[in-house]
């Protein structure tokens, strides 16, 4: 038999964001001045008491093997902290930690999908979303919103797309890469319609901290009794607490599909890292200042992006209310020329914009938004103000 890559695997498209993150590293290391706004995770340094806890996890010997779904304190304390946030009932076998959010939603995909269940995958969205769909034998079924109706999908259209082999929806909110924050009626009508045909409501909740401008973060499965029972919500530690690098998240929901998750993570990967889970179990039972300082260095941030970029000709963007993200829709500078390059798509617009002004953004494409680019406000505000101001050159350059 020859030897060849699977099918599966073979299909898989790169992530972009990792794929920048590479270029700009070859950059700097060639001695360019490169700010990069691709930035998926918070500048800020995890904080010191959960530093803390993790060495004293290690100095105390707790680097073995764990529980596959978590160490229970850590179970508990999860509940916990969803009951005292979003009033929600959960027992701690309705648990699972995993290592990071982005495990979390691949487990929870495994569990739920057979071959040939359709996801219905409201757009733009988070790249990871398709693959992970198409990995666990999925067909992701896609629902495009716009800049002018928030990029929220309405009712109609996400009834539109129910058909037969709908299993389940992706709802992310505050979102990634748009910034918008689903309100409490919008959830509800999503809800409503997952309880009519019956499907499952995976609720992506990785930046629920992060709401900004009034907006009010609502988690789905305390909706309604039917959107508790049928919402399998996503979580971690990453962006609310600076902690991208120790790879620890997780999922609460139906009883069954927590124990499927956790059948499937026994022979995927085992227990998440019993320091970091040490570290999380800090993070949730101590002070909550850091957060909130970080929450307000990146409102304080967002206004700055925000009003820097109303000031560039020839570009519109949504006004983000969540997230650290804001995507610019560079739609009216297709066709124009740079460099001898014509600007067909989003992608060429990140490369000129690199190779002209040392500007690292990420092509909309990958979101499934060709017309826009997502820049992340994740960075300091000097750079902010110096990434901005170069990329309104740019754009005053060819328009």
């Amino acid at each position: 038999m020859a030897l060849t890559i699977s099918k599966m695997c073979g299909g898989i498209a790169p992530s972009v964001t990792l794929a920048l993150n590479a270029r700009v590293a070859q950059m700097r290391a060639e001695g360019m001045q490169v700010i990069s706004m691709g930035a998926g995770e918070p500048d800020f340094d995890t904080p010191a008491h959960i530093r803390q806890a993790a060495q004293k996890a290690l100095d105390s010997g707790k680097t073995r093997y764990t529980a596959v779904p978590g160490i229970p304190e850590l179970r508990s304390a999860v509940a916990a902290y969803l009951k005292r946030v979003n009033g929600l009932d959960y027992e701690s076998n309705q648990v699972i930690l995993c290592t990071g959010a982005k495990q979390a939603l691949v487990g929870a995909l495994q569990a739920i999908l057979d071959e040939g269940d359709e996801v219905i995958l409201p757009q733009p969205c988070w790249v990871s979303y398709p693959e992970m769909v198409r990995m666990a034998g999925g067909v992701s079924v896609p629902v495009y919103t716009t800049m002018e109706q928030g990029f929220v999908p309405t009712y109609e259209q996400l009834k539109a797309a129910v058909t037969g082999r709908t299993k389940a929806i992706i709802i992310n909110s505050p979102s990634n890469p748009t910034g918008a924050v689903w309100t409490r009626e919008q959830l509800a009508a999503a809800a409503k319609l997952a309880q009519e045909y019956d499907f499952y409501i995976i609720s992506d909740e990785i930046y629920d901290k992060l709401v900004f401008a009034g907006a009010e973060h609502v988690s789905v499965p305390s909706l309604s009794r039917d959107a508790y029972a049928r919402t399998i919500l996503i979580n971690g530690f990453s962006k609310s607490y600076a902690m991208t690098g120790w790879r620890i998240g997780y999922a609460a929901g139906p009883r069954a599909v927590i124990d499927a998750m956790s059948a499937y993570q026994s022979h995927a990967t085992g227990n998440p890292s019993s320091v970091s889970q040490y570290a999380a179990l800090a993070a949730l039972e101590g002070d909550q200042a850091c957060v909130d300082t970080m929450v307000q260095a990146f409102a304080r941030r967002r206004e700055l992006m925000v009003s820097l970029a109303r000031d560039i000709a020839g570009i519109s963007f949504f006004e983000p209310k969540g997230a650290f993200y804001i995507l610019l829709n560079v739609s009216k500078l297709m066709g124009k020329r740079v460099n001898g390059r014509v600007l067909e798509n989003s992608d060429d617009f990140s490369q000129a914009l690199l190779e002209s002004q040392q500007v690292a953004v990420v092509p909309g494409e990958a979101f499934g938004a060709d017309r826009c680019c997502r820049l992340s406000y994740a960075i300091e505000d000097g750079q902010i103000v110096e990434a901005l101001t170069r990329i309104k050159a740019f754009v005053e350059s060819i328009i």
